[in-house]
């Protein structure tokens, strides 16, 4: 596993940003998240050491831009230059997620086709409303690895009629002092829809605030996956 942020920043999007971890750490460290910023990382992917080897192994998957989005309107000058790197180096998967679908169409390489085998996309959605925006744009695109990320989670939702062609869907609560609260409920309801179309499930993380069986319990942050991990309900 690796990780790549070619550029830094964001800006809050839709509902489930209210407590971006990005933001917070941000603040703590005097930083403006509003800056998007390209990065002392932009080439990552094909540094290569003394020996003329890439510096990036083959054959992991690459986490990109996970500080970001990368469909983000302040990088659009910068992208196209990621997509060929993204191809140069066909030998890693790289991966990201993105609230921001409907920039998809414009966003990428002349050459994308049905899609580069190397790339798999992640629409995150958090509500009903978002999920039936997103989702109904995320299916009709020429995407070849495609997965749902519901986290943060923050209500009982739908995509069932969404999950034709989705390899994995993610379940996660939100972490924070005031964070919304995730019921289990609602994470075993996708669960369902997922093992009913034959689509991987994960339960990522607990919320801060995480109610089941009609209790409401406090977990530190530190905790959030291990508990979810503790569950056992993935589905592969």
């Amino acid at each position: 596993m690796a990780m790549w942020s070619p550029w830094h920043g964001c800006k809050r999007y839709s509902d489930g940003c209210k407590y971006c971890y990005i933001h917070k750490g941000d603040a703590r460290r005097g930083i403006d998240t509003s800056k998007i910023v390209k990065t002392d990382d932009f080439y990552s992917p094909i540094l290569k050491n003394k020996n003329g080897e890439y510096k990036i192994k083959p054959n992991q998957t690459v986490y990109l831009c996970f500080s970001t989005d990368f469909l983000i309107e302040e990088a659009d000058e910068w992208r196209n230059e990621c997509w060929k790197m993204i191809k140069e180096r066909s030998d890693l998967h790289f991966l990201f997620l993105t609230k921001r679908i409907e920039r998809f169409s414009s966003c990428i390489p002349d050459d994308w086709g049905e899609g580069y085998d190397n790339v798999t996309v992640g629409c995150t959605v958090e509500n009903q409303r978002n999920a039936d925006y997103r989702l109904k744009i995320f299916s009709q695109l020429p995407i070849k690895h495609k997965n749902i990320i519901c986290q943060p989670l923050l209500e009982k939702i739908d995509i069932a009629k969404y999950l034709n062609g989705i390899e994995l869907a993610v379940v996660g609560g939100e972490s924070d002092k005031n964070a919304r609260a995730l019921n289990y409920d609602w994470v075993l309801f996708i669960r369902e829809q997922c093992i009913k179309s034959g689509v991987s499930f994960e339960f990522r993380q607990c919320g801060t605030h995480f109610i089941k069986d009609g209790k409401m319990y406090t977990l530190k942050t530190r905790d959030l996956c291990s508990q979810a991990k503790k569950a056992d309900i993935n589905v592969q």
